[in-house]
C-alpha cells in the first residue's frame, strides 16, 4: 500500500512537471511570434512609407526612423531578442506618428507653386526614360537592376561607360559576341548596384577600385558618378595611379585652358608626339568645359572630350566625368567642399530588410594582401557569419563583378 501511495505521488510530480513545462514552452512560443510580429510590422511600416518616397517630403522624420530600425536590426542581427524588440516597437511607434503626419498634411490646403522634382533627377539624363529598374530601397545601396534603351552613336563601351558597369558585364548580360554592333531602340539589361562606401554630412568620396564618385549634402547620397581613374602603370619613371587622401575643393573653373604637366610632356616626347605646353578652352582640350581643382597636387575633377572612357582607369591621375552629368554636378559643388579618395576593393552591406550584400572589385593598384580575407573579416566583425550563405561568398569573391549581390541565405 506504502508503495502504491508513492507511485502515485511520483506521477503527480511527473504530471505537475510536464505541465509546467508545456505552460513555459507555451508562453515562450507566444513571445517569439509576439517578436516576430512586431518585427514584420515594424518593417512593412517602414516598407510602406519607403515606397511612397515619404523621404522627399518628411526628410528628418525618415532619417530618424531608418537609424532606429537599423539598431532594431543590428540588435536582432546579434541574437538580442529583447533590446530588438524595444527598438523594432520604437520604429513601429515612429512610422505610426509619420503616418499620422501625412494624413494630416494631405488636409491641408495645396499651395498655388508646384513642388519641382529633386535635382538629382538631372543626373540621370543620359539614360532614356522609358528604362525599367528595380530600385534597392536601401540607404546603403545605389543602383539599379535595369533595362537601358540603345540611342544613337551609342556603342558598348559608351553604354557601359553611361551605366558605370564594364563591357564584359553588358556582352555577359545580354550574350553579345565581342563583335557585336548595337541597333538603336536594342534594349540591354544592366546591373550597376553598389554599396555606398562611406557616409559623410556634406562632401565628395571618391572610391579608386568602383570608379564611383560619391556627392552628399545635409547627410544624404545627392548623386553616385562612374569615373575614369588613373592607370595603374606605375614604374620608376611614371606613376599615374590616382593617388588617395583628403582634400577640399580650391576653385571652380569654366572653360579651363590645361597647362600640360612636365611629365605628361616628356611622355609625349618619347612617343614621338609633339610636345605640346598647354592647349586652350576648346573641343581639343581634354578638360572639357567644366574643372574643379583639389588640393592634392595636379589632381582635378574635370569634364571630359572622351566620354567613353568613363569608368576605366586610363587617366594621368585626374578624375574624368561624364560631360552632361558633370555639367549637372559642377553648379552644386561649392569651393572649400571637403572630400576624400579611398581604396576599398571590398564592401559590405546590410539592407534594412536584413539582407547581407558583398561587393567586391578587382585590386587594380595591388594595395590589398588578401580580398578573400579582407571580406571575410567584414562579414566576422559585423557578426553576420550565420545568415551568410558562404557558397555565395566564395562565388562573389572570385568573380569580382564589382556588383553588389546578395550572399543571404
Amino acid at each position: 500500500m506504502v508503495q502504491n501511495a508513492s507511485m502515485k505521488s511520483f506521477i503527480k510530480q511527473i504530471a505537475s512537471f510536464i505541465l509546467v513545462s508545456l505552460l513555459c514552452a507555451t508562453a515562450l512560443l507566444q513571445a517569439s511570434t509576439a517578436h516576430a510580429d512586431n518585427r514584420q510590422d515594424a518593417e512593412a511600416a517602414l516598407s510602406g512609407l519607403r515606397q511612397n518616397n515619404i523621404a522627399l517630403k518628411f526628410p528628418d522624420d525618415m532619417k530618424s526612423l531608418d537609424l532606429v530600425y537599423e539598431v532594431a536590426l543590428r540588435y536582432f542581427m546579434v541574437g538580442d531578442q529583447e533590446n530588438a524588440e524595444k527598438f523594432y516597437l520604437l520604429t513601429l511607434q515612429k512610422a505610426r506618428i509619420i503616418e499620422a503626419m501625412i494624413k494630416t498634411s494631405e488636409t491641408a490646403p495645396v499651395p498655388d507653386t508646384a513642388v519641382a522634382p529633386p535635382s538629382d533627377q538631372k543626373l540621370t539624363s543620359e539614360i532614356p526614360p522609358d528604362d525599367t529598374v528595380e530600385e534597392l530601397n536601401s540607404s546603403r545601396l545605389v543602383g539599379t537592376r535595369g533595362v537601358y534603351t540603345v540611342v544613337s552613336a551609342d556603342t558598348i563601351r559608351l553604354v557601359a561607360a553611361k551605366l558605370g558597369v564594364t563591357q564584359q558585364h553588358l556582352r555577359s548580360m545580354n550574350h553579345l559576341d565581342k563583335k557585336a554592333s548595337l541597333k538603336i531602340g536594342q534594349k540591354l539589361a544592366y546591373d550597376n548596384r553598389k554599396i555606398i562606401p562611406r557616409q559623410l554630412q556634406d562632401g565628395i568620396i571618391i572610391n579608386i577600385p568602383d570608379r564611383t564618385l560619391y556627392f552628399f549634402q545635409r547627410g544624404t547620397l545627392v548623386t553616385s558618378l562612374p569615373v575614369a581613374l588613373g592607370s595603374a602603370t606605375k614604374n620608376e619613371k611614371y606613376v599615374w595611379q590616382t593617388p588617395v587622401g583628403k582634400f577640399k575643393i580650391t576653385s571652380k573653373i569654366k572653360d579651363p585652358t590645361w597647362t600640360v604637366p612636365p611629365s605628361i610632356q616628356t611622355e609625349m616626347e618619347e612617343q614621338g608626339k609633339d610636345v605640346i605646353t598647354s592647349i586652350p578652352p576648346g573641343p581639343e582640350n581634354p578638360l572639357g568645359k567644366f574643372a574643379l581643382k583639389t588640393s592634392l597636387p595636379g589632381i582635378l575633377i574635370h569634364s571630359t572630350i572622351r566620354p567613353s572612357s568613363i569608368y576605366s582607369f586610363s587617366s594621368h591621375g585626374c578624375i574624368r566625368v561624364s560631360p552632361n552629368q558633370m555639367e549637372d554636378f559642377f553648379p552644386q559643388v561649392k569651393v572649400n567642399t571637403k572630400g576624400e579618395i579611398i581604396y576599398k576593393p571590398v564592401k559590405l552591406a546590410v539592407t534594412e530588410n536584413g539582407r547581407v550584400f558583398l561587393e567586391v572589385h578587382h585590386d587594380v593598384y595591388n594595395k590589398s594582401t588578401s580580398l578573400v580575407a579582407e571580406a571575410r573579416q567584414m562579414v566576422e566583425k559585423q557578426k553576420l557569419s550565420d545568415v551568410v550563405d558562404w557558397e555565395k561568398f566564395k562565388s562573389v569573391v572570385q568573380k569580382k563583378s564589382g556588383i553588389a549581390e546578395d550572399i543571404s541565405l
